[in-house]
């Protein structure tokens, strides 16, 4: 593995805090100072409250028997809904861990604006803990991670899929006939968005979310199974496609801003939110200005409501004008 490699992990470790150890591999072993500010992070997130969200639809998650596995997102009150159409987006976790609840400002967010968010994982975190952590397994002698880091897989996004479709089938379901099959999105944050790409060609899917993340540049060893995709893979992407970045400082910086040369034969809007890091915003209030963001790029691409147009459209699209980003666009105008 390359030192250059082995920083940009390292730094991804530190970053993604309460999924760090199960994520990357470092340098060098985290200092006390760092094992420290890492458990405060982790203490600080987990006691903050689960939040309903600012759509019309106050949100609740939950994990249900019929989908083991997974934590969905939802409208709490489901009869609300009236004529709405739940959209679908799937989600895999920074990390690629099995904790649910690990992006749960962002998914609630999402869900409060009549979508139904799978996460795959348990609710291993914050309030309404189902189960404890996952423990961190034991590196190998030779110092690269362990496989068994790597909790979930990019089947579970299939399998989240395959359940909604059913369950909208169903008329023994609450979502009997409350969902839209044709308005289903596919997303996740690091290597839960480097997943997404992995089934972005599943001929159901209506578009692509990528959060801070991108494919790795060929020839790059990657240790890590769920990331270890080639760029090759960007050519099956048959949908629009919207990237978030967190700015330079963000480690999926690079494989983002590259994925996103590379395509050139969907539409592909790249948002980049100037000095948030890796990190992005998923733990600020209601998901903060990247939550705000997905939920527009899924209302116009899903919904096609022409005011969430208006914020990727144009010479003066609203994220054009706003200096918090940095945006690139193809076929989108």
């Amino acid at each position: 593995m390359s030192m250059r490699l082995r920083i940009r992990l390292g730094l991804l470790a530190v970053a993604i805090g309460h999924t760090s150890l199960v994520f990357a591999q470092q340098p060098t072993p985290p200092t006390e100072a760092q094992r420290a500010e890492q458990a405060a992070m982790r203490e600080r997130q987990a006691s903050m409250p689960d939040t309903p969200g600012t759509g019309q639809f106050p949100a609740l998650k939950e994990e249900v028997v019929s989908l083991p596995d997974h934590v969905v997102y939802r409208p709490s009150n489901l009869g609300a809904l009236g004529s709405t159409k739940l959209g679908i987006y799937l989600f895999g976790n920074g990390g690629c861990v099995d904790d649910g609840a690990s992006s749960r400002l962002h998914l609630l967010e999402i869900a409060s604006h009549g979508y139904l968010a799978i996460a795959s994982g348990r609710i291993r975190s914050g309030p309404g803990a189902t189960a404890p952590p996952s423990p961190v397994p034991p590196r190998p002698a030779n110092g690269e991670p362990s496989p068994l880091q790597v909790r979930t897989s990019y089947k579970d996004l299939l399998s989240a899929l395959d359940w909604a479709l059913a369950q909208n089938a169903d008329p023994k379901s609450p979502y009997y006939q409350r969902i839209d099959p044709k308005a289903v999105a596919v997303s996740g944050f690091s290597c839960g968005g480097v997943q997404a790409l992995r089934v972005a060609g599943d001929p159901r899917m209506k578009t692509v979310v990528v959060m801070n993340s991108g494919l790795f540049t060929d020839g790059e060893r990657v240790a890590l199974p769920e990331m270890d995709v080639p760029k090759e893979t960007l050519k099956s992407l048959h949908t629009s496609v919207l990237y978030v970045l967190g700015g330079e400082t963000d480690i999926a910086w690079n494989n983002g801003m590259d994925d996103v040369k590379r395509i050139d034969h969907v539409p592909v809007f790249l948002a980049d939110l100037k000095g948030v890091g890796h990190g992005g915003t998923y733990w600020e209030p209601n998901g903060g200005k990247a939550a705000a963001t997905v939920v527009a790029w899924l209302d116009w691409q899903l919904r096609g409501d022409p005011r969430a147009a208006q914020v990727f459209r144009g010479k003066n699209c609203k994220l054009c004008d706003d200096p918090a980003w940095v945006v690139q666009k193809k076929r989108i105008d």
